[in-house]
């Protein structure tokens, strides 16, 4: 019941956030172009029309086509969804981890916190995209999720260490004490105690490694560790035509407008979420109603 409520509460102040709705739309849009538009297009990602190379938009090739006649707009559809599919990816397994190895060394503290958080500060004095460059390569054929993977297990530390604070607090709080009084077992009380309270922590955290994992992802592909031909990423994209911006724009804005556009959607929505679940960051955007502006 309580937890119906809090949930009516925070879709209500959702609904009323410009931010989030702004955000909701713009990413649903995407949404929609990454999981409908290679069934609305003609043409596949792969697809070649040697009759229009470096073709501007026009009727048959929406957003035009490259050096070699491959159309943009199925290109661009196919790497956001594949940039997308990654970017939750990256985010649900760095999130999952952080918040295990965080409520883990927190809650049970001594040689378990100790060892839990010298492997994430091992982790963290690595030069991440050095890391990457050395050892994409030799991934290459597990493909993307060898990216996805790589991201995931190089961005959960730093959240990893917040989620160990706060559970160092929330375990001296009297629910917590109650149920270790009550013989619950830890990881009960992690589960069903510790972890519903950082919920909103984790969810705005969660938002924010979905658009850097896309933008880490971008950067990889656009020099060479990344997604590897003859599949396409947004990455991909943007490195191919990067040298010809200027001279056939069309091939580069779109897929860099699209990278622009999520990562100001996710944006909005961590924001959005992150003032809905936890109300007192809000700040009232000008003088209470009826009270004029610098006057008693």
């Amino acid at each position: 019941m309580r937890a119906g409520r809090r949930g009516r509460a925070v879709l209500g102040r959702l609904a009323r956030h410009p931010g989030a709705l702004c955000g909701c739309a713009l990413l649903l849009a995407l949404v929609v172009l990454a999981v409908a538009g290679p069934y609305v297009c003609r043409w596949s990602y792969s697809d070649v029309d040697y009759t229009a190379l470096r073709q501007p938009p026009d009727t048959r090739h929406w957003m035009g086509t490259n050096r070699i006649g491959q159309d943009v707009f199925a290109q661009v559809a196919h790497g956001l969804r594949k940039s997308l599919l990654i970017g939750v990816l990256v985010a649900a397994v760095a999130t999952g981890l952080a918040a295990a190895v965080g409520a883990c060394a927190g809650y049970f503290g001594g040689w378990t916190d100790r060892s839990l958080m010298f492997a994430a500060d091992l982790l963290l004095v690595l030069p991440g995209f050095l890391v990457l460059v050395v050892l994409a390569p030799r991934l290459r054929r597990w493909g993307w999720l060898a990216v996805a993977a790589l991201l995931a297990l190089l961005g959960w530390m730093v959240t990893a260490r917040a989620v160990r604070g706060m559970t160092r607090s929330l375990k001296e709080q009297q629910f917590v004490v109650v149920a270790r009084l009550m013989g619950v077992g830890p990881v009960r009380i992690i589960w069903r105690h510790v972890l519903p309270h950082l919920a909103s922590f984790l969810i705005t955290d969660a938002t924010v490694t979905v658009a850097g994992a896309v933008v880490s992802e971008a950067g990889l592909s656009y020099f060479g560790f990344g997604v590897q031909p003859p599949d396409v990423s947004l990455g991909t994209l943007i490195a191919d035509a990067s040298d010809v911006a200027l001279v056939y724009p069309w091939m580069f804005f779109f897929p860099a407008g699209l990278l622009t556009a999520f990562v100001l959607a996710v944006s909005l929505l961590g924001n959005a979420l992150r003032d809905a679940l936890d109300p007192t960051t809000v700040r009232p955007a000008g003088p209470p109603r009826g009270v004029v502006s610098g006057l008693a």
